[in-house]
């Protein structure tokens, strides 16, 4: 019985797309298949078990999850457009590193304990 199979699956490159193709094209079963890049979507049409396509294409080491139920956990997500958010800050403003200039100064305030 011939059924589709859709997935998200975390992709970032044209690596991750010939990975994620490499083990497609070995798996049993698989009659055809379309990686989206851009849409981070892989569909795959064949004689499969969707759990069997999901662990397969897991076994990349890219985040994968049926398309569905990604579909539904980002609808549940977002916050409803009344909403207020916060602005988001940038990494120097939530966690804000010296520099390496400035850590090697406050290590040299104290050298007598160095010694």
């Amino acid at each position: 019985m011939s059924q589709t199979v859709v997935l998200k699956v975390g992709m970032s490159c044209q690596g991750c797309v010939g990975a994620v193709k490499r083990v497609l094209g070995k798996m049993e079963g698989v009659e055809s298949y379309e990686v989206d890049l851009e849409q981070q979507k892989v569909t795959v049409k064949g004689n499969v078990q969707p759990d069997a396509v999901l662990q397969t294409v897991s076994k990349t080491g890219k985040k994968t999850a049926f398309w569905e139920a990604e579909a539904l956990a980002e609808t549940e997500a977002k916050p409803a457009e009344t909403e207020v958010q916060p602005p988001k800050l940038r990494r120097n403003q939530q966690n804000p590193r010296p520099s390496p200039r400035k850590l090697l100064l406050q290590l040299n305030l104290f050298p007598s304990l160095i010694h």
